[in-house]
């Protein structure tokens, strides 16, 4: 875990997930380019597992959509778990591709407590037995960015996201860019007016 304090007293958390084979470090930068002002507390968890090829994860890989139950099960909990613990109100929660995905789900499953923003960043809403989205209203700030030719995770599941929250009432900013499995700069300040409300 990474943390960057906010410029004064915050006023509130912006938590951003990793994706799979990285780690804390590689979404730290973005907590600057996203909250320049420094209103936040920034955090970047770690994975808690260590798989090939290399680095932290966040699940067991299943199917494109359909994590592993056990591995995506624990770290749900171990990250509820910490963000229940930040003594903030307002939260904000990314995450790029598996991190994504563990976004989603703390954002949307059933029996969660909303945050104040979600950023999806090349991934998918995950589909897991046991839980169960809650796609009533009111609705999160949602922001949605993909890329049109990304390999791993295809632009389809950013596509499929975006018109599941749409077709239950939530706004959504939605960009897609010409780029792979990575984050078009870009996209900075559409997910920085996500940030800031």
């Amino acid at each position: 875990m990474r943390e960057r304090p906010a410029a004064g007293e915050a006023a509130g958390a912006l938590v951003l997930l990793h994706g799979r084979g990285a780690d804390e470090n590689d979404l730290f930068p973005l907590l600057d380019a996203l909250d320049p002002e420094r209103r936040l507390h920034g955090y970047t968890p770690r994975g808690p597992l260590m798989l090939p090829p290399g680095g932290a994860h966040w699940y067991v890989l299943g199917g494109l959509g359909t994590p592993e139950p056990e591995t995506f099960s624990a770290s749900y909990r171990a990250l509820v778990e910490f963000l229940d613990g930040l003594p903030y109100e307002q939260l904000v929660l990314g995450g790029f591709s598996q991190g994504c995905a563990m976004a989603y789900a703390l954002a949307l499953y059933r029996g969660r407590p909303r945050p104040d923003a979600l950023l999806a960043i090349s991934g998918f809403v995950p589909s897991v037995e046991g839980y169960e989205l809650d796609l009533d209203p009111p609705f999160l700030r949602i922001a949605i960015v993909h890329g049109v030719f990304d390999p791993l995770i295809p632009v389809q599941w950013g596509r499929a996201a975006r018109d599941l929250l749409e077709g239950a009432g939530a706004e959504v900013l939605y960009h897609e860019s010409p780029v792979e499995h990575g984050i078009d700069p870009d996209v900075i300040p559409l997910l920085r007016e996500a940030v800031a409300g």
